[in-house]
């Protein structure tokens, strides 16, 4: 799993219903990995979690595909005139003043 081994201070708590079959179930799960079934089920819910983000990182694409998007980015710009005015303003997402 690709969660850090230094361990972090829960401060959220998350409640969700199950059914009495899910709930025997991840507990059997949870006993059999040797794990509580919080830490089972954080595991788990990350690592599917992890997944589902993955999707939005990676695409595929077909060599004809990705030899044209090579080609668009490797043209120079029209003008950078725009982009050198927005990289004179204030970072809005750093404390930096």
């Amino acid at each position: 799993m690709s969660t850090s081994s230094v361990r972090s201070a829960k401060t959220q708590q998350i409640n969700f219903r199950a059914t009495t079959r899910q709930a025997e179930t991840l507990r059997r799960a949870a006993a059999a990995s040797d794990a509580t079934l919080t830490d089972f089920v954080l595991s788990s819910a990350m690592v599917r979690a992890e997944q589902v983000l993955a999707d939005r990182r990676w695409f595929v694409v077909t060599n004809e595909e990705w030899a044209a998007f090579a080609a668009a980015i490797d043209e120079p710009l029209a003008s950078t005139v725009r982009f050198r005015e927005l990289k004179q303003r204030p970072d809005p997402f750093t404390d930096d003043e």
